[in-house]
């Protein structure tokens, strides 16, 4: 094939990938975030935290959706374009041109590639700052507007295990009075808490809510039969962010570059449990932009052979090798976290098993052999109508 045809073709194909590559990925980035949406606004209706800084999380948290989206909207792409090239009978055309199936493949792993290299730095540079910035963010707002769930005369449950009452509460000084507390944190000895006066502080470092109350006591039942009264002049109770809005720590694996990963992983004396965490997430990382290249042998197969040109088919098809591939995923990191295999092997089984696969299946379209699974619908249908017309005939 002379050059200029060649890369004519090869521009086609990967305008063909992109448009719905596009599309792929805003669907899927939008369906991520609104699993999350709901959290947010909660943020927005009930703490008033500002609607700009809701946007703000909302960026933050692209990375680690991104870091999905993308190998999901390849090959999403990849089953659209070519079930439209298939259903057309453009790749028949090629085929009639001297122009083989191998022959197309240098734009879709052009595009793989891209995508690799796109989700690779999301995992190397916007994964951690995202996760940490979003964290950051949602730790100040909270900080700065937590006291605005506390109102006059209202009974507050808004903590796990706490009910708070206050006669009276000073926004701008933080001073409240006539303070009534039932901690029922410990179920087997909850306890009522009295003070005629106090101060509601936030701890930054602990990530805590803390009232420093004075003037009080604390009625505390022991068992079925005892009683127990402390007066204080003043008194401390702390109450966790962590409790309320599940924040996980600042720092944990998912935090951590590679470089912070490698470190932690080699430090000694860390817990077994730890370092196979640190491990599946290392590995993670580097295998999940790898899924790119496998749904590239996977995906232009499989759209070939899906010759319904139909967006819905193609999107149920993608839906389904994406469980099935997520499903792999889990089973190995569950092996993984049991210290049943390797974390390198845990996380490189998906991979392997579908590049496998995907070989088995690109082989087998080149060779113009038909896959069973695409014309089972239509062999369904004629065995049903074949067993209705038995039916209905006349006896």
């Amino acid at each position: 094939m002379p050059d200029a045809m060649k890369k004519t073709l090869y521009l086609y194909i990967l305008k063909e990938i992109t448009v719905p590559f596009i599309l792929g990925f805003a669907v899927f980035t939008f369906v991520l975030l609104m699993g999350r949406f709901m959290k947010l606004a909660d943020l927005v209706i009930a703490k008033g935290v500002p609607v700009s800084d809701v946007a703000r999380m909302l960026l933050y948290m692209l990375p680690s959706f991104s870091f999905i989206t993308i190998p999901m909207a390849f090959l999403l792409a990849l089953l659209l374009a070519f079930g439209r090239l298939s259903a057309d009978n453009e790749i028949t055309a090629l085929k009639s041109g001297g122009i083989s199936l191998y022959g197309i493949l240098t734009p879709v792993f052009f595009f793989a590639f891209l995508a690799y290299l796109a989700t690779s730095a999301i995992t190397v540079y916007a994964l951690p700052w995202g996760n940490t910035a979003f964290k950051t963010l949602l730790y100040n707002a909270i900080n700065v507007r937590v006291n605005i769930s506390l109102k006059d005369q209202v009974f507050n449950d808004d903590f796990p295990g706490l009910v708070i009452y206050v006669a009276r509460y000073d926004e701008s000084t933080h001073q409240i009075s006539g303070v009534l507390i039932y901690d029922e944190r410990n179920a087997k000895e909850p306890s009522t808490i009295f003070a005629r006066q106090g101060m509601i502080m936030t701890d930054p470092k602990r990530k805590a809510l803390r009232l420093r109350l004075t003037d009080g006591g604390i009625h505390r039942m022991q068992g079925n039969s005892n009683y127990q009264l402390m007066e204080f002049d003043s008194y401390d109770l702390s109450v966790s962010f962590d409790q309320k809005y599940k924040i996980v720590p600042t720092v944990n694996e998912l935090d951590m570059t590679f470089n912070e990963l490698r470190h932690a992983m080699t430090v000694p004396g860390v817990a077994p449990n730890v370092l196979r965490d640190l491990r599946l997430e290392f590995h993670r990382r580097l295998a999940f932009p790898f899924a790119c290249f496998v749904f590239a042998l996977i995906g232009v197969p499989l759209g070939l052979q899906n010759r319904r040109s139909g967006k819905s088919s193609g999107f149920s098809l993608c839906l389904a090798v994406l469980l099935t591939y997520y499903i792999v995923l889990s089973i190995g990191k569950s092996l993984g976290q049991n210290a049943l295999v390797s974390p390198a092997i845990a996380m490189w089984i998906p991979n392997l098993l579908f590049i496998s696969l995907g070989i088995y299946l690109f082989k087998m379209t080149a060779a113009e052999q038909r896959m069973t699974i695409f014309d089972l619908p239509k062999s369904i249908i004629v065995w049903a109508q074949a067993r209705y017309a038995l039916w209905s005939k006349p006896r």
